[in-house]
């Protein structure tokens, strides 16, 4: 007689974060490589991730899927509270990994990118991105998004970054980005004369 495969345990729970519209649902396991982040602003984006494609499938409520490391931050419509909906998302999600559904296609993790540095760089982007892993990512992951390095201009020293997950969209994300992360790339470099973002 066939013997059942015991159900993987999940345990999912909710972290707020700075935007009243996200709300991190962390997972007791790692969803993504080390240092990935994969954002699916709307259905469309999301054709190469089936679990996003399943949640936006599920909840009207949901605007945007961003899943990283062990977490994954939901991005509420207008006119939904998190009161009536986080509850049946957290449960879905627990549901959906309980089944090990998949998370993501097989292309979409080998065209995976971040914030490698590549030998291609001049040393000032080699060191902007350094700045970024080690001294920002942290701070913006655990407030349920990401920072990824976009381009730097050699004549204007303007850094364009994208913000992702909970930091798209985010009221306090402008503040953060110029009192915070442009303040210390200018600092620490000083070819650095601007940071500005898309995604906000």
């Amino acid at each position: 007689m066939e013997t059942l495969k015991p159900r993987k345990y999940i345990n999912v729970y909710t972290e707020a974060n700075p935007n009243p519209s996200s709300l991190k649902f962390v997972v007791n396991y790692m969803l993504t490589p080390e240092g990935a982040s994969y954002d699916f602003p709307d259905l469309q984006t999301a054709q190469q991730s089936p679990l996003a494609i399943n949640l936006f499938e599920t909840f009207d409520s949901i605007e945007r899927v961003f899943v990283m490391n062990n977490f994954i931050t939901i991005t509420k419509k207008e006119g939904f509270a998190w009161e009536d909906i986080a509850r049946d998302i957290k449960l879905h999600i627990q549901n959906y990994l309980e089944q090990e559904k998949p998370i993501f296609s097989k292309e979409l993790l080998q065209n995976d990118s971040h914030l490698t540095i590549s030998e291609n760089d001049s040393e000032t982007v080699k060191k902007i991105k350094s700045v970024l892993e080690e001294y920002i990512r942290p701070a913006v992951e655990s407030d349920g998004g990401a920072i990824n390095f976009h381009s730097f201009d050699e004549n204007s020293g303007k850094v364009m970054v994208t913000l992702q997950g909970s930091c798209s969209g985010c009221p306090s994300s402008t503040i953060t980005l110029k009192a915070g992360i442009e303040n210390l790339l200018k600092r620490m470099i000083p070819e650095v004369k601007e940071v500005v973002a898309e995604g906000i």
